[in-house]
Protein backbone atom coordinates (compact mmCIF):
# COMPACT_ATOMS: atom_id res chain seq x y z
CA UNK A 1 0.00 0.00 0.00
CA UNK A 2 2.88 2.36 0.80
CA UNK A 3 4.40 1.69 -2.61
CA UNK A 4 1.05 2.40 -4.29
CA UNK A 5 0.69 5.77 -2.58
CA UNK A 6 4.35 6.71 -3.10
CA UNK A 7 4.15 5.87 -6.81
CA UNK A 8 0.98 7.92 -7.12
CA UNK A 9 2.66 10.90 -5.44
CA UNK A 10 5.69 10.59 -7.72
CA UNK A 11 3.42 10.28 -10.75
CA UNK A 12 1.51 13.44 -9.86
CA UNK A 13 4.75 15.35 -9.41
CA UNK A 14 6.26 14.19 -12.71
CA UNK A 15 2.88 14.54 -14.45
CA UNK A 16 2.82 18.23 -13.57
CA UNK A 17 5.72 18.73 -16.02
CA UNK A 18 3.71 16.94 -18.71
CA UNK A 19 0.82 19.26 -17.91
CA UNK A 20 3.06 22.30 -18.36
CA UNK A 21 4.14 21.01 -21.77
CA UNK A 22 0.49 20.38 -22.68
CA UNK A 23 -0.40 23.96 -21.67
CA UNK A 24 1.82 25.35 -24.43
CA UNK A 25 0.39 22.92 -26.98
CA UNK A 26 -3.14 23.83 -25.92
CA UNK A 27 -2.54 27.56 -26.20
CA UNK A 28 -1.18 27.23 -29.74
CA UNK A 29 -3.86 24.77 -30.85
CA UNK A 30 -6.65 26.89 -29.37
CA UNK A 31 -5.52 30.05 -31.17
CA UNK A 32 -4.36 28.63 -34.49
CA UNK A 33 -6.10 25.23 -34.83
CA UNK A 34 -2.62 24.01 -35.75
CA UNK A 35 -0.22 21.45 -34.31
CA UNK A 36 3.25 22.88 -33.86
CA UNK A 37 5.61 19.93 -34.14
CA UNK A 38 8.57 22.23 -33.43
CA UNK A 39 7.27 22.97 -29.95
CA UNK A 40 9.59 20.51 -28.20
CA UNK A 41 12.69 21.44 -30.24
CA UNK A 42 12.06 25.13 -29.45
CA UNK A 43 12.23 24.22 -25.76
CA UNK A 44 15.36 22.17 -26.44
CA UNK A 45 17.03 25.21 -28.03
CA UNK A 46 16.35 27.16 -24.85
CA UNK A 47 17.79 24.28 -22.83
CA UNK A 48 20.96 24.24 -24.90
CA UNK A 49 21.40 27.99 -24.54
CA UNK A 50 21.03 27.61 -20.77
CA UNK A 51 23.50 24.72 -20.82
CA UNK A 52 26.11 26.85 -22.60
CA UNK A 53 25.66 29.50 -19.92
CA UNK A 54 26.05 26.89 -17.18
CA UNK A 55 28.98 24.92 -18.65
CA UNK A 56 31.07 27.81 -19.93
CA UNK A 57 30.27 30.55 -17.41
CA UNK A 58 29.12 28.67 -14.32
CA UNK A 59 25.74 30.41 -14.18
CA UNK A 60 23.34 29.49 -11.37
CA UNK A 61 19.92 27.86 -11.73
CA UNK A 62 17.96 31.15 -11.80
CA UNK A 63 20.12 32.64 -14.55
CA UNK A 64 19.89 29.40 -16.53
CA UNK A 65 16.11 29.33 -16.05
CA UNK A 66 15.67 32.89 -17.30
CA UNK A 67 17.94 32.26 -20.27
CA UNK A 68 16.16 29.04 -21.16
CA UNK A 69 12.71 30.63 -21.02
CA UNK A 70 13.87 33.56 -23.16
CA UNK A 71 15.62 31.26 -25.64
CA UNK A 72 12.55 29.04 -25.97
CA UNK A 73 10.31 32.09 -26.52
CA UNK A 74 12.60 33.44 -29.26
CA UNK A 75 12.73 30.01 -30.93
CA UNK A 76 8.92 29.86 -30.77
CA UNK A 77 8.64 33.24 -32.49
CA UNK A 78 11.07 32.03 -35.16
CA UNK A 79 8.89 28.97 -35.82
CA UNK A 80 5.72 31.04 -35.96
CA UNK A 81 7.15 33.61 -38.37
CA UNK A 82 8.56 30.94 -40.66
CA UNK A 83 5.92 28.20 -40.57
CA UNK A 84 2.60 29.69 -39.48
CA UNK A 85 2.45 33.40 -40.30
CA UNK A 86 2.77 32.93 -44.09
CA UNK A 87 0.15 30.12 -44.10
CA UNK A 88 -2.37 31.19 -41.51
CA UNK A 89 -5.63 30.53 -43.34
CA UNK A 90 -6.60 27.08 -44.59
CA UNK A 91 -3.13 25.57 -44.65
CA UNK A 92 -3.09 23.34 -41.59
CA UNK A 93 -1.25 20.44 -43.23
CA UNK A 94 1.34 22.68 -44.88
CA UNK A 95 2.11 24.52 -41.64
CA UNK A 96 2.36 21.27 -39.68
CA UNK A 97 4.74 19.74 -42.24
CA UNK A 98 6.86 22.88 -42.32
CA UNK A 99 7.06 22.87 -38.52
CA UNK A 100 8.37 19.30 -38.74
CA UNK A 101 11.09 20.52 -41.13
CA UNK A 102 12.02 23.26 -38.65
CA UNK A 103 12.14 20.58 -35.95
CA UNK A 104 14.95 18.89 -37.90
CA UNK A 105 16.66 22.22 -38.46
CA UNK A 106 16.64 23.21 -34.79
CA UNK A 107 17.80 19.78 -33.68
CA UNK A 108 20.73 19.77 -36.08
CA UNK A 109 21.68 23.33 -35.14
CA UNK A 110 21.80 22.35 -31.47
CA UNK A 111 23.96 19.31 -32.25
CA UNK A 112 26.40 21.46 -34.23
CA UNK A 113 26.76 23.94 -31.36
CA UNK A 114 27.08 21.23 -28.67
CA UNK A 115 28.23 18.07 -30.49
CA UNK A 116 28.42 15.76 -27.45
CA UNK A 117 25.34 13.64 -26.85
CA UNK A 118 24.90 14.55 -23.16
CA UNK A 119 25.65 17.78 -21.30
CA UNK A 120 25.22 18.59 -17.59
CA UNK A 121 22.36 20.78 -16.41
CA UNK A 122 22.22 22.55 -13.04
CA UNK A 123 19.96 21.03 -10.37
CA UNK A 124 17.20 23.23 -9.01
CA UNK A 125 17.68 22.02 -5.43
CA UNK A 126 20.27 19.85 -3.70
CA UNK A 127 18.55 19.20 -0.38
CA UNK A 128 17.32 15.86 0.92
CA UNK A 129 13.72 14.80 0.16
CA UNK A 130 11.04 15.88 2.60
CA UNK A 131 9.60 13.12 4.77
CA UNK A 132 5.87 12.88 5.32
CA UNK A 133 5.33 9.81 7.41
CA UNK A 134 6.53 6.84 5.36
CA UNK A 135 6.43 8.89 2.16
CA UNK A 136 9.11 11.01 0.52
CA UNK A 137 8.54 14.28 -1.34
CA UNK A 138 11.26 15.81 -3.46
CA UNK A 139 11.45 19.58 -3.19
CA UNK A 140 12.07 20.05 -6.92
CA UNK A 141 8.97 17.96 -7.65
CA UNK A 142 6.90 20.14 -5.32
CA UNK A 143 8.19 23.25 -7.10
CA UNK A 144 7.23 21.66 -10.41
CA UNK A 145 3.69 20.98 -9.21
CA UNK A 146 3.35 24.51 -7.81
CA UNK A 147 4.51 26.02 -11.12
CA UNK A 148 2.01 23.91 -13.04
CA UNK A 149 -0.93 24.99 -10.88
CA UNK A 150 0.21 28.62 -10.78
CA UNK A 151 0.69 28.89 -14.54
CA UNK A 152 -2.68 27.25 -15.17
CA UNK A 153 -4.38 29.86 -13.00
CA UNK A 154 -2.37 32.66 -14.64
CA UNK A 155 -3.32 31.52 -18.16
CA UNK A 156 -6.99 31.23 -17.22
CA UNK A 157 -6.88 34.75 -15.78
CA UNK A 158 -5.06 36.14 -18.83
CA UNK A 159 -7.51 34.55 -21.26
CA UNK A 160 -10.71 35.60 -19.52
CA UNK A 161 -9.79 38.73 -17.53
CA UNK A 162 -7.43 40.74 -19.76
CA UNK A 163 -7.72 42.63 -23.05
CA UNK A 164 -5.04 40.44 -24.61
CA UNK A 165 -7.04 37.34 -23.68
CA UNK A 166 -10.16 38.93 -25.15
CA UNK A 167 -8.25 39.60 -28.37
CA UNK A 168 -7.07 35.99 -28.53
CA UNK A 169 -10.60 34.67 -28.00
CA UNK A 170 -11.86 37.00 -30.70
CA UNK A 171 -9.22 35.64 -33.08
CA UNK A 172 -10.23 32.08 -32.20
CA UNK A 173 -13.86 32.88 -32.91
CA UNK A 174 -13.35 34.75 -36.20
CA UNK A 175 -9.93 36.11 -37.22
CA UNK A 176 -11.40 38.22 -40.03
CA UNK A 177 -13.89 39.91 -37.70
CA UNK A 178 -11.13 40.40 -35.13
CA UNK A 179 -9.03 42.20 -37.74
CA UNK A 180 -11.97 44.38 -38.75
CA UNK A 181 -12.49 45.61 -35.18
CA UNK A 182 -8.86 46.71 -34.93
CA UNK A 183 -7.06 43.70 -33.44
CA UNK A 184 -3.57 43.16 -34.83
CA UNK A 185 -4.01 39.45 -35.50
CA UNK A 186 -0.41 38.86 -36.60
CA UNK A 187 1.11 40.39 -33.47
CA UNK A 188 -1.39 38.69 -31.14
CA UNK A 189 -0.69 35.26 -32.62
CA UNK A 190 3.06 35.83 -32.45
CA UNK A 191 2.79 36.79 -28.77
CA UNK A 192 0.67 33.69 -28.12
CA UNK A 193 3.41 31.55 -29.68
CA UNK A 194 6.03 33.29 -27.58
CA UNK A 195 3.97 32.78 -24.40
CA UNK A 196 3.37 29.11 -25.20
CA UNK A 197 7.08 28.52 -25.84
CA UNK A 198 7.99 30.38 -22.64
CA UNK A 199 5.65 28.09 -20.69
CA UNK A 200 7.39 25.18 -22.37
CA UNK A 201 10.69 26.71 -21.31
CA UNK A 202 9.54 26.64 -17.69
CA UNK A 203 8.53 22.99 -18.03
CA UNK A 204 11.77 22.13 -19.81
CA UNK A 205 13.91 23.78 -17.16
CA UNK A 206 12.14 21.93 -14.36
CA UNK A 207 12.45 18.57 -16.12
CA UNK A 208 16.10 19.07 -17.05
CA UNK A 209 16.98 20.26 -13.54
CA UNK A 210 15.51 17.03 -12.17
CA UNK A 211 17.41 14.90 -14.73
CA UNK A 212 20.53 17.14 -14.44
CA UNK A 213 21.37 16.55 -18.10
CA UNK A 214 20.25 17.56 -21.59
CA UNK A 215 20.43 15.60 -24.84
CA UNK A 216 19.29 16.27 -28.45
CA UNK A 217 16.44 13.78 -27.89
CA UNK A 218 14.81 16.12 -25.38
CA UNK A 219 12.96 17.97 -28.15
CA UNK A 220 11.22 14.82 -29.37
CA UNK A 221 10.44 13.76 -25.80
CA UNK A 222 8.86 17.12 -24.94
CA UNK A 223 6.76 17.14 -28.12
CA UNK A 224 5.42 13.62 -27.56
CA UNK A 225 4.67 14.07 -23.85
CA UNK A 226 2.98 17.44 -24.34
CA UNK A 227 0.91 16.22 -27.27
CA UNK A 228 -0.23 13.05 -25.49
CA UNK A 229 -1.14 14.96 -22.31
CA UNK A 230 -3.12 17.54 -24.31
CA UNK A 231 -5.10 14.87 -26.17
CA UNK A 232 -5.85 12.94 -22.97
CA UNK A 233 -6.96 16.10 -21.17
CA UNK A 234 -9.09 17.44 -24.02
CA UNK A 235 -8.21 19.50 -27.07
CA UNK A 236 -8.20 23.22 -26.29
CA UNK A 237 -8.89 22.85 -22.55
CA UNK A 238 -6.47 24.62 -20.21
CA UNK A 239 -7.51 22.69 -17.05
CA UNK A 240 -7.67 19.53 -19.14
CA UNK A 241 -4.02 19.96 -20.12
CA UNK A 242 -2.97 19.77 -16.47
CA UNK A 243 -5.32 16.89 -15.70
CA UNK A 244 -4.08 14.97 -18.74
CA UNK A 245 -0.49 15.49 -17.67
CA UNK A 246 -1.18 14.34 -14.11
CA UNK A 247 -2.99 11.21 -15.30
CA UNK A 248 -0.18 10.41 -17.72
CA UNK A 249 2.41 10.81 -14.98
CA UNK A 250 0.54 8.53 -12.56
CA UNK A 251 0.06 5.82 -15.19
CA UNK A 252 3.74 5.93 -16.13
CA UNK A 253 4.90 5.82 -12.51
CA UNK A 254 2.84 2.73 -11.71
CA UNK A 255 3.77 0.95 -14.92
CA UNK A 256 7.45 1.60 -14.33
CA UNK A 257 7.23 0.24 -10.78
CA UNK A 258 5.23 -2.89 -11.60
CA UNK A 259 6.39 -3.72 -15.13
CA UNK A 260 9.76 -2.01 -15.57
CA UNK A 261 10.96 1.15 -17.33
CA UNK A 262 10.65 -0.47 -20.77
CA UNK A 263 6.85 -0.50 -20.44
CA UNK A 264 6.49 3.10 -19.25
CA UNK A 265 6.34 4.81 -22.65
CA UNK A 266 4.30 1.98 -24.15
CA UNK A 267 1.71 2.51 -21.40
CA UNK A 268 1.41 6.19 -22.38
CA UNK A 269 0.55 5.26 -25.96
CA UNK A 270 -1.92 2.63 -24.79
CA UNK A 271 -3.71 5.18 -22.59
CA UNK A 272 -3.84 7.63 -25.51
CA UNK A 273 -5.25 4.92 -27.79
CA UNK A 274 -7.94 4.03 -25.26
CA UNK A 275 -9.00 7.67 -24.91
CA UNK A 276 -9.12 8.17 -28.67
CA UNK A 277 -11.21 5.03 -29.00
CA UNK A 278 -13.59 5.45 -26.07
CA UNK A 279 -13.61 9.17 -25.27
CA UNK A 280 -11.97 11.15 -28.10
CA UNK A 281 -12.89 14.46 -26.49
CA UNK A 282 -10.52 13.80 -23.59
CA UNK A 283 -11.04 13.98 -19.83
CA UNK A 284 -13.25 17.06 -19.91
CA UNK A 285 -15.51 15.64 -22.59
CA UNK A 286 -14.99 18.30 -25.24
CA UNK A 287 -15.68 17.25 -28.78
CA UNK A 288 -12.78 17.45 -31.23
CA UNK A 289 -12.56 20.96 -32.64
CA UNK A 290 -13.57 22.67 -29.38
CA UNK A 291 -11.36 25.54 -28.29
CA UNK A 292 -10.38 27.60 -25.30
CA UNK A 293 -12.76 30.38 -26.30
CA UNK A 294 -15.86 28.38 -25.45
CA UNK A 295 -15.59 26.96 -21.91
CA UNK A 296 -18.44 24.89 -20.59
CA UNK A 297 -20.68 26.64 -18.09
CA UNK A 298 -21.74 24.80 -14.97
Amino acid sequence: MIDLVQNTIDGVMIGSSYGLLALGFTLIFGVMRRLNLSYGPSIMIGGYVGTVLYVQYGAGPLAVAGTMILGAAIAGIYVERLCFAPMRMGAGIASMVSSFAIWMQLEQAAILVLPRHTYPFPPLTTGAPLEWGPFLLRLDHLIMLGCALGLTAAIQFALYRTRFGLALRAIIGNPVAAHLVGINVSVAVMLAFAAASAIGGVAGFLVLSVDQQVTPMFGMWATLKGLIAMMIGGLGSIPGAILGGLLLGVVEAHCQWYFGPQIRDLAAYIVLFVFLLVHPGGLLGRAPGSDIAAPRTP
